[in-house]
This record gives structure tokens, sequence and C-alpha cells, in this order.
């Protein structure tokens, strides 16, 4: 799979107007969206995110792989959610698979997933209990590790992004960076410019 360099994760919790987050992400020409709902999936939340399924991004869906299988989206799962295996026997849509050191890595690589991500690359707010910071050098070092591609992902900004792609990331995954800013298409039509 080839992955849009650019990988932008919506977050229900930080956006409440995330719906309109997805169409600005859509309209400033991301080419790939993960959404990342922690809460309690409702009749009308499964409808909204079902819309997604028309934009032009390709709709991958936090943890959940019922959900993404009933929207025929791809499936991001993290190291305490559904195991991969498993989680590809309900899903169609590609697989992700969060990593953050070494021996995550090299089990990743023996998983049926079509991409990995691997972080926190820098210190980031967006979790509340973040994984040790990996870092530039440190992403370099393992890349070889997976033959797939590879996200890098936390605390990555327009600033350092160039250098994470250096360092061998395929894509960064961005939160902060495009969903506080006070135009998100215009912010999200930087970040795929950058990205070229």
């Amino acid at each position: 799979m080839r992955l849009p360099r650019f990988y932008p994760i919506l977050d229900t919790a930080r956006v409440p107007d995330w719906p309109e987050a997805a169409l600005d992400l859509a309209s400033g020409g991301a080419g790939i969206v993960q959404l990342r709902h922690k809460g309690l999936w409702t009749e009308s939340m499964l409808e909204q995110a079902e819309r997604l399924t028309r934009l032009d991004p390709l709709l991958i869906i936090n943890d959940r792989a019922d959900i993404a299988a009933l929207l025929g989206a791809g499936l991001h799962v993290g190291q305490t959610d559904l195991p991969p295996a498993e989680a590809r026997r309900l899903v169609m849509g590609p697989l992700g698979l969060s990593t953050h050191n070494e021996e995550q890595l090299w089990r990743a690589a023996r998983e049926p997933v079509d991409y990995v991500a691997l972080g926190p690359i820098f210190p980031t707010t967006s979790k509340a209990n973040p994984d040790p910071v990996v870092g530039c050098d440190e992403l370099r070092r393992l890349r070889p590790l997976v033959a797939c591609p590879l996200v890098a992902i936390g605390g990555i900004t327009r600033a350092t992004a160039t250098a994470v792609l250096a360092a061998g990331a395929d894509a960064v995954a961005v939160i902060r960076d495009w969903d506080e800013a006070a135009d998100r298409r215009k912010r999200v039509k930087e970040w795929v410019q950058l990205l070229k």
C-alpha cells in the first residue's frame, strides 16, 4: 500500500465539530483520515462516520474493527486492541498497527498489517500517558525492521516533518498542528503542499 505522506488524525474528543473538520480535510486535499472516537458509537455517530466514506480521503477507523467493517473502512489498532490477525478476519480495508519500540516493531513485521505507526517521535500532549519518545535517530535505526510503510507519529509539526521523512518515515501522522489552526482547510493545504 502507498500511504499519503500527510496522515491526519481526527479526534472527536478534541474537535467537537468533527464532521465539519472532516470536510476541511477533504477539501484541503488530505488523501487519508483516521477517525479516533473513544466514546460510545451511537446511531448518529455511525451515520456521520458513514458520510465520511463518501468523501475523497481513505477513512481509517481507530480501534474498532466492528465499526470499520460496517463502514467498509480501514482500521488502525494499538498494542492492547484486537490483535491484527483477528482484525484482518473482519476488515477488508487497510490495516495499521501502532508500535512504540524495537520489540513491538519486530512483532509487527510478522503481522498481517498494511502499515505500522511508530512513535511518539517527539514529546506529545495528545495522549494522557504517552510512551517514551523515540526520536529521529531511533526512527532511522528501526526503519529497516519492517518492509511495509511506516507512519511516524507524536509531536510532529511543519517545522520537523521533513526531518522525520528524511529519517525514514513514509508518512507523518498529525493531530494538533492541523486541528488547532484558525483556518483548518488552509492548514491542511499547507501540509499537503509541504509533503509533496
